[in-house]
This record gives C-alpha cells, sequence and structure tokens, in this order.
C-alpha cells in the first residue's frame, strides 16, 4: 500500500495513512467517523473479509428469500453482515481503547466491500 489512500461513496469513507504514527485507517458513514490503529484496521478488514467469504459459502445452503446474520470477531473488533447474500448491511464494534461501533447499508457496505477487496490486493 501507498502512504495514503482514500476511496469514499455515498455514505461511506475508507482511508489509511501510513505515515501517522498512532491512527492508520479511517472507517466513516454519513454522520461518524473513526481512525483506526494499524492492528484495528487490518482487523476490519481481515473480519470483513472473512464474513464476506462465509455469506458466500452459506449462499447455496439458503432457500429463495431467506435473511442471513453473520458475524465474526477478535481481540479488537466485533464484525456483522445481516441481510441477504447478495445485498447485505454491515455493523461493527470497536472494542478496544476508543471503543465505538459504526454500520453502513446495503449500498454503502458493497462499495466498501469493494474497497476492501482492492486494498488486500496492494
Amino acid at each position: 500500500m501507498g502512504e495514503r489512500f482514500t476511496k469514499e461513496g455515498i455514505g461511506w469513507r475508507l482511508g489509511w495513512n501510513s505515515t501517522d504514527s498512532n491512527y492508520y485507517g479511517l472507517l466513516a458513514g454519513s454522520n461518524w467517523a473513526i481512525e483506526l490503529t494499524k492492528a484495528e484496521f487490518y482487523t476490519f478488514q481481515q473480519l470483513a473479509m472473512e464474513v464476506s467469504a462465509a455469506v458466500r459459502a452459506i449462499t447455496s445452503e439458503l432457500m429463495e428469500g431467506e435473511r442471513i446474520t453473520c458475524e465474526a470477531e477478535s481481540d479488537h473488533l466485533w464484525l456483522e453482515a445481516d441481510g441477504f447474500p447478495d445485498a447485505y448491511s454491515i455493523r461493527f464494534i470497536l472494542k478496544s481503547g476508543r471503543r465505538c461501533e459504526g454500520e453502513w447499508d446495503v449500498e454503502a457496505t458493497q462499495q466498501i466491500m469493494q474497497a476492501i477487496f482492492h486494498l488486500v490486493a496492494f
């Protein structure tokens, strides 16, 4: 990853600044924002990808129109996807340090997940 990066869309923003010694990442919604340490930011990325993979894995087991809720957790963060396999929202709770929570609606979640996969590719 480069030194600085910000991606944003309607209702979401994701960024990082690798030159900051305290807060490496940024997560934001329409009316909230939180800066994350490097460990918290990487944990968020990892859990978001785990939840996305779990949703894809159980899709074939679901009946048409069935809703899902899928959670992932670490020492730093709890993350939940809720909705349908192709249209779910994400909510998270930062459990360490400053403690906060945030969420994105279905449209914002689809876009922020694309941004997360783009970051991981670097």
